[in-house]
Order: structure tokens, then C-alpha cells, then sequence
């Protein structure tokens, strides 16, 4: 406005014998200039408002992209955690110890995954051949010849027999192939079998697993005519 007022005085102030209709043009050249330099500083703090706004946006469409790319991580994190847990899935072991006087001992581990149940046990110090491994009734190893464990675990009631060969008991096995140097190893994978749960007919948890001095003929009722139980473990979660 100081600017405007200084133009309209040098146009029509400090021309004393200018004649009234010069003054009159003047004044309206003065009016225009002024308008013009209005626009001008308009158009300028306009654009300069423009630029403070689109990088404002452009701060937050970064800041938007940056929260959610972590988001993204972190849900992918969790989703591969998840796999890594379902993938591992729920294990339980027996620790075999002697029983009946013999020396052996061993582990067993049970892994369940994808519906169904593995295990994997190794004895040492047994005697050479094949032996009878079952799952008994009770987690029990207490007494000298694991007596204490009750007999084969067998909630729906089927006569003794050999697992995949019709009925036979929910702790039957294969036997166990014991070498020359006293190590045996035993693999098994059944779908009939769960760790943990409250299903007690397929939830092999607080059951012992039991190896036999003999081998198993798969037909004697109760229990195969296996002899002796010279190892015992009982079955917890892992």
C-alpha cells in the first residue's frame, strides 16, 4: 500500500502544471500499476503456500508408507513364526531305565505333526535280537520289574495283535531289532495317537513305554508272550 501511495503521489503530486485530465490518467496508471503489483506478490505467497503444502503431503504420504511397510514386516514376522511353531509342532519323551535287573536304558521322543504322531526310540546295553516294545496303561515305573505299569494300553478294548494287521491294542508295536553291540533303534509313525489332549483313548501322555525281553508273536492274549519288562519310561510332555 506504501508502494501504491508513493506512485500515485509521483504521478500526480509532483507535476504542479500538468493539466487535470494528465492528473486524471496518471492517477488510473497509478491504480493499475499498484493492482498489478498486488497480483504479482499474491501469485508468489500463493505458491509459496503450494510448496509448504505439497511437501507437508509428500511428509506424510512417507511417513504413511514407512508405517505401514513396518506393519507389513512385522506381520510377516509373525506369520512366519507361526509357520515355524505349527511346522515344529507338539513333542513329548520317555527316558528308559532298567528294570527286572537288566542294564539297559535309552530315550524315546514322540513328535506329533500334521495329524499324527512319531516316535523314534534307541535303547543300548540290551540284549541281542528282537525285542517287544509296548505303551502301557500307567505312568508308572516305580517297582523293580515296572509291574507298576500297569498292562497295555488299551481303551478300546481289542484283542492283542500286530499293528497295521487288524485289531490289536492302541499300545501296540512293532518289535525292536537289537545288534551285536547292545544299541537297538525303533521308528514308528501312527495316526492314531495324539500328545497332550483330553481324549484319553488316542492322548498317549502319562503312559509308560515299556521294552520286553522277548520278542512279540503278535497272537498270545494278553500281551504276545514278550517275557519280562526289562526297560521302563513314562511318557511326559516335552
Amino acid at each position: 500500500m506504501c508502494i501504491c501511495y508513493k506512485l500515485q503521489h509521483i504521478f500526480i503530486s509532483n507535476k504542479p502544471k500538468t493539466t487535470f485530465m494528465n492528473k486524471i490518467t496518471s492517477f488510473f496508471y497509478a491504480v493499475a500499476l499498484c493492482s498489478l503489483l498486488a497480483a504479482c506478490g499474491g501469485n508468489e505467497t500463493r505458491s509459496v503456500d503450494q510448496d509448504n503444502t505439497n511437501e507437508q503431503s509428500t511428509d506424510a504420504t512417507v511417513g504413511a508408507n514407512a508405517t505401514a511397510d513396518t506393519t507389513t514386516g512385522m506381520m510377516a514376522e509373525g506369520d512366519t513364526t507361526g509357520a515355524m511353531m505349527m511346522a515344529a509342532g507338539k513333542t513329548a519323551e520317555a527316558t528308559i531305565s532298567s528294570a527286572s535287573g537288566s542294564g539297559l536304558s535309552g530315550k524315546a521322543t514322540f513328535t506329533e505333526t500334521g495329524g499324527t504322531v512319531k516316535l523314534v526310540l534307541t535303547v543300548e546295553n540290551a540284549t541281542p535280537g528282537p525285542h517287544a516294545v509296548h505303551l502301557h496303561q500307567n505312568g508308572d515305573c516305580s517297582k523293580p520289574d515296572a509291574t507298576s505299569a500297569g498292562p497295555h494300553w488299551n481303551p478300546t478294548k481289542n484283542p492283542h495283535g500286530k499293528r497295521g494287521e487288524g485289531q490289536h491294542h492302541a499300545g501296540d508295536m512293532p518289535n525292536m531289532e537289537v545288534g551285536q553291540d547292545g544299541k537297538g533303534k525303533l521308528e514308528l509313525t501312527v495316526n492314531e495317537w495324539k500328545i497332550g489332549g483330553a481324549d484319553t483313548t488316542v492322548n498317549i501322555i502319562n503312559k509308560a513305554i515299556i521294552v520286553h525281553a522277548k520278542a512279540d508273536d503278535y497272537k498270545s492274549q494278553p500281551a504276545g508272550n514278550a517275557g519280562d519288562r526289562v526297560g521302563c519310561g513314562v511318557i511326559t510332555m516335552k
